[in-house]
């Protein structure tokens, strides 16, 4: 079900390009792209509208990869893509060629035969994530915020130094974005403070052909290409 017409992928994977091209650069405290405007409105709306519940998680930890709760996580696997058209566009437009060359080009980095992972993440008051750097499986990490309601710019991504040490933090506007590709001092995370609502955020990922939960894949059997 889609409230509002959705684009076709070609259109999810031209906007993912020109807020790759208009995108700011920052070096400090390591290397990070902001980016605006980052899907298309439409499929932006109806990803809020989809009738997935908040997941009820008693205490995270801090961390997300807890056993206890990656059964409540609501990645964008076949299964779900097949019961949510939104889903299933911006998985098409997300793996295209243009999008993968666009990405590649932008952050340098080699994504031929990487795999899409995407997850939607719907934090309630009360989560938190401890400082940590991704692992080197995942060949960039992208958080869009979909945040909306009172206080939900303030609820972006924690920066942290080398030391740990909190530096800075980005901005939640809704329908943008921070881009990283993970390194030794990629120190990221979210300190507990107020959620009134819920914060909503999609992470997308291309990942290494070692990526252990293949269950989490947009498309395990389909890699991502350059040409095409």
């Amino acid at each position: 079900m889609s409230i509002f017409d959705l684009p076709a992928p070609e259109a999810v994977s031209a906007r993912m390009v020109a807020a790759l091209a208009e995108a700011t650069i920052d070096d400090w405290p390591y290397r990070h792209w902001t980016l605006s405007d980052v899907f298309p409105e439409e499929v932006a709306v109806n990803i809020l509208l989809m009738p997935i519940r908040p997941p009820l998680i008693d205490e995270c930890g801090g961390v997300r990869d807890l056993d206890d709760n990656n059964n409540k996580r609501s990645f964008f696997t076949p299964d779900l893509c097949a019961g949510y058209p939104v889903a299933a566009c911006l998985a098409e437009g997300m793996q295209a060629p243009a999008t993968a060359r666009a990405l590649a080009r932008s952050l340098d980095v080699d994504l031929e035969g990487a795999y899409l992972r995407m997850e939607y993440i719907q934090d309630t008051d009360g989560a938190w994530l401890e400082p940590h750097r991704d692992i080197h499986e995942k060949l960039f990490s992208m958080v869009i915020y979909l945040c909306t309601g009172p206080n939900s710019a303030e609820w972006g991504t924690d920066i942290y130094d080398a030391d740990r040490k909190w530096v800075g933090r980005s901005k939640a506007t809704f329908n943008s974005a921070v881009i990283f590709v993970p390194g030794p001092a990629t120190w990221h995370g979210f300190d507990k403070r107020p959620i009134i609502g819920v914060r909503r955020l999609m992470e997308i990922n291309y990942v290494r052909p070692t990526w252990r939960d293949r269950d989490q894949l947009t498309f395990p059997d389909r890699p991502v290409r350059l040409e095409g």
